[in-house]
Formats: C-alpha cells, sequence, structure tokens
C-alpha cells in the first residue's frame, strides 16, 4: 500500500481511510501487507518515506525512487497518484490497485488554482492511472466520475464502502439538563466543503435557538475568508483550528448533532460514520456518497447542497429534538465494518494474482 501521509502525520480524510484500512488489512487472516507514506506510524510494518513537510517535488522524487517493498508485494494498491513507485519496473511487473478519492484536478480548481496548474494535475492524474488493473471507490458517486471524467471501463471497477474504527469513539448520553445545543462541523477549511453555506444558515437557527453554538473543526485554505465571514456571530461561532483524537471524541460526547455541509466532490464523507460511531447523527447533504452513510437510519438528515434554507431547516428540527438517538446512529455505524472492508479488499486483491 502506498499512501500521502499518515493520520498521525497529517489528519485529513484520505489519510484517515489510507491508515484505518492497513490497520484492518494488518489483522486480516491470511494477508501480508507493508504500507508506505509520508510521517511516521507507530504501526509494525508501516514505513516511512521521510517527514511529511517539505516540497511537493522532493517527496514525490522519493516516493518514485521507493523500490524496497516491491520484491515483497503480488500486489500494489496506491492511494495517492502523486505519491509511490511504478507497479511495473525492469523485472518487477505487479498488479497495480488504485484507490480513486477524488479527482485532485477538479479539487484543486475549487481551491483557486490556476488553470493551467488544473490541466497539469489532470494530465498527471491520467498518466498515473494508465495501467492500473483495478480501481476501487467508496460509492457511485466516484465510480460515474471515473467513467465519465478518465475513461475507465466500468469493469475495471469496484466500490467497497469504508469502515469506521468503532474502538476510537464512545457513545455519551445527550445532556439535556442545559438549553444550549451544539452542532460540530468537521471538515477541511475548503470552498468545496460548504461551510460557506453553513453559516449562511447559522442566524436561521439562532433565530429559534439563541444559545446554540456552533463549533468547526479543522484547518485549510479557506480559513481566513470563513472566520471573516462568521465574524457578525462571533458569540456563537467557535474554529478550533486541528484537533487531536481524544478531543475529538469530547467534541462529540458534547454535541448535540453534526454537520457535513459539502457541496462538490465528496466520495463518501467518513467523517459522517466517525460521528455515527459517537452517537450523534450527521445532518448531510445530497453530494456524492454522504447519503450512503444515513439514508438507511433517517433519510431526513439529508438536505439539497448548497442550500442554506433546507440546511438551517434542518439543523433546527434536530435541535429542536428530531434526531435518531444516540444508540441508533452506534448500530448503524456498525454496519460499516473495517473487518468486511477488509474481507472485500482481501477478495479484490486475490483475483488479481
Amino acid at each position: 500500500m502506498t499512501g500521502s501521509e499518515w493520520f498521525g502525520a497529517a489528519p485529513g480524510g484520505l489519510n484517515r481511510y489510507f491508515t484505518d484500512l492497513y490497520r484492518a488489512m494488518a489483522q486480516h487472516p491470511g494477508v501480508s501487507v507493508t504500507a508506505a507514506a509520508f510521517g511516521t506510524a507507530d504501526d509494525v510494518g508501516a514505513g516511512s518515506w521521510g517527514p511529511a513537510g517539505g516540497s511537493t517535488l522532493r517527496r514525490t522524487r522519493t516516493a518514485f525512487t521507493a523500490r524496497d517493498h516491491l520484491a515483497r508485494g503480488t500486489v500494489i494498491d496506491r492511494h495517492f497518484c502523486l505519491y509511490g513507485p511504478l507497479a511495473r519496473s525492469g523485472a518487477t511487473a505487479l498488479p497495480l490497485v488504485v484507490h480513486f478519492h477524488g479527482p485532485w484536478a477538479q479539487e484543486s480548481a475549487m481551491a483557486g488554482e490556476s488553470a493551467v496548474a488544473v490541466r497539469a494535475k489532470h494530465l498527471f492524474e491520467r498518466l498515473r492511472y494508465r495501467g492500473a488493473d483495478r480501481f476501487i471507490v467508496l460509492s457511485g458517486t466516484f465510480r460515474d466520475v471515473l467513467e465519465r471524467d478518465y475513461n475507465v471501463a466500468p469493469e475495471r471497477i469496484s466500490i467497497i464502502p469504508p469502515g469506521v474504527d468503532l474502538r476510537r469513539f464512545h457513545v455519551a448520553p445527550h445532556d439535556l439538563s442545559t438549553p444550549t445545543r451544539t452542532v460540530l462541523c468537521v471538515r477541511r477549511l475548503e470552498r468545496r466543503m460548504g461551510i460557506d453555506v453553513l453559516l449562511r444558515a447559522w442566524p436561521q437557527v439562532l433565530a429559534v435557538h439563541p444559545d446554540a453554538r456552533l463549533v468547526v473543526v479543522g484547518t485549510g485554505t479557506a480559513e481566513r475568508e470563513l472566520r471573516a465571514q462568521a465574524a457578525p456571530l462571533a458569540d456563537t461561532v467557535t474554529f478550533t483550528g486541528r484537533v487531536d483524537d481524544d478531543r475529538l471524541t469530547d467534541l462529540y460526547a458534547r454535541a448535540t448533532v453534526s454537520v457535513v455541509p459539502t457541496v462538490a466532490l465528496e466520495g463518501f464523507g467518513l467523517i459522517a460514520l466517525e460521528s455515527l460511531a459517537a452517537g450523534r447523527a450527521p445532518i448531510v447533504t445530497d453530494c456524492g456518497g454522504l447519503p450512503d452513510a444515513v439514508r438507511d437510519l433517517d433519510p431526513t438528515l439529508i438536505v439539497p447542497a448548497g442550500s442554506s434554507d433546507a440546511l438551517g431547516d434542518r439543523l433546527v428540527t434536530g435541535l429542536n429534538g428530531a434526531l435518531p438517538d444516540p444508540a441508533a446512529c452506534r448500530a448503524h455505524a456498525e454496519t460499516f465494518t473495517w473487518d468486511v472492508a477488509a474481507a472485500r479488499h482481501t477478495a479484490l486483491y486475490r483475483d488479481l494474482r
């Protein structure tokens, strides 16, 4: 397995997924797995290409020239197009699996990068995807993106939903002894994450629940503009920046409801599963694979992407009490296990040997 960074070195959905999948594969019967990414991980067999920081060019060169683990492998599974060696080099020729976590070029375009940079990234993606034997996506949405934008044949794409680490989160009962209600949003602070829509919806929530509080966890390129947008609401909105797992668990315990307001390019939304594992219902948009996380629990948790009115209305009814209870949320999270995901990955790898 080759990734971008280990989650402990650089928090984020892709890195969380890569780290947790590696751990699940390492514990799966009949599987021997090694993995490499930037930063350090404490797991046995978890390799590192060096520190998580530094120039992109240096990191790309370092990961591209890494060869030591290839001699021990039968399949290479690449999780980010920029990093990792060729699967076919000299006498070494391994089946290549590509995890498609999202269209890198399109994400860069939404972050405001230049047209030249976006085109270069798209060409690089296509180059690195060339020769892949199989692609893995987390939802039907990104399967469609691969088919439409990268001309990948549907028979080469497998949908394998993610799991959630149920040991990381514990369920706390709602504290209804105080009139204060807390909404928790855990997201990278990027434009496509829809936090600007959430902030536009927030006055609508305060009109009904004046004591409500919004806690936004994360960092990103849009942080300055989002803080400026939230300035008139400063007494009710808190930006925490990056937090560790212990602090995140505590924030879930204190929250009434969580929200994932993404407006574009959401492959699944692992954070929705983590909220459910903590016993807190996530209100999500109908963007990408997000509905897959909650549809079978309560379809009213899904609102139209980009609609501040719809999001505000659902937050109000949620704070009024119209939410699945913590036990139901946790039970639903338990239908997404890493054991099942690891078994499906193992079956796919064996098909390629």
